[in-house]
């Protein structure tokens, strides 16, 4: 069988990593069609349709206060909540994987230093260092910038859990047949551990996406994120600024919830399949 004959066969026998697919791809297809039903770059913000209007057949998930047509903001919104995920996640995991493979297989002086670091700043509450970090750039704040502020301490917990991961495959026989062929250091990571890690390392990113999409949502409905973009976060900060559920507005409150709901059930499917495809212990066989 081919490979993908392979993986659409696994998949079929993890209910976990099908449903999640399936829940990612129909994000992906709601944002890219529904791209196409409206119009992106002035009904996503202000003044852009009435205000305070109810779901109907013109305002499908309805208007807000200040006048977004509400169905594009959450379709933008989802567009540029994983956008920041995606960015800090893969930021986070690429930095965490070079610092793991360069401590636990070098071991030495680097292994003390990279662990001492990473166990002493994973002590510290991470949101609140967001919270200051993302205070001092509020005014500057985008998209990017964003992505960038919680990538900045979306590499501690991969460095720490890959480390374990290569320590524990760093003395397998096949790895010490690898020294003595005569390959170097980069060779035997390259060619021989990295393959073995790929499917924990495709859970350790899907981790780290869900725990980024987490932090800037967090940031954003505190109003710390960028203003203008109408991300799923700011969404909800909008919601809250204009206590819109006290003023009977709940449409503007459930779109905007119902989609960062089935992004982390999702992503947390997508994770558990994963997870039980790196680890032998619990994977299906049957």
């Amino acid at each position: 069988m081919s490979r993908l004959t392979r993986f659409l066969h696994y998949v079929r026998r993890n209910p976990s990593l099908a449903i999640g697919l399936l829940i990612m791809v129909g994000l992906v297809v709601f944002a890219v069609v529904g791209a196409r039903m409206v119009d992106v770059k002035t009904q996503p913000y202000p003044l852009a349709a009435s205000p305070n209007k109810p779901p109907s057949a013109q305002y499908p998930f309805g208007t807000d206060s200040q006048g977004r047509n509400l169905f594009a903001a959450i379709v933008v919104g989802t567009v540029l909540t994983m956008r920041i995920g995606l960015t800090a996640g893969a930021i986070g995991l690429g930095v965490g994987t070079i610092l793991a493979f360069i401590a636990a297989y070098y071991r030495g002086w680097l292994d003390t230093v990279i662990r001492g670091v990473v166990d002493v700043l994973l002590t510290i509450p991470g949101l609140l260092v967001l919270v200051v970090i993302a205070s001092t750039n509020r005014r500057a704040m985008s998209v990017e910038s964003m992505a960038l502020i919680v990538a900045s301490l979306a590499w501690l917990s991969p460095t720490r859990n890959i480390r374990a991961q290569v320590l524990s495959l760093r003395e397998r026989p096949f790895l010490q047949v690898a020294r003595l062929s005569g390959m170097n250091g980069l060779e035997i990571i390259f060619r021989e551990m990295m393959p073995n890690l790929l499917p924990y390392l495709a859970a350790s990113f899907v981790g780290s996406v869900t725990g980024a999409i987490f932090a800037s949502i967090g940031l954003e409905a505190l109003g710390l994120g960028p203003l203008r973009e109408p991300t799923l976060g700011m969404t909800i900060y909008w919601v809250l600024y204009y206590s819109a559920l006290l003023k009977g507005m709940w449409w503007w409150a459930i779109a905007p919830i119902a989609v960062i709901v089935l992004i982390f059930v999702g992503l947390f499917l997508l994770g558990t399949g994963l997870d039980e495809l790196a680890n032998p212990r619990v994977r299906r066989t049957a």
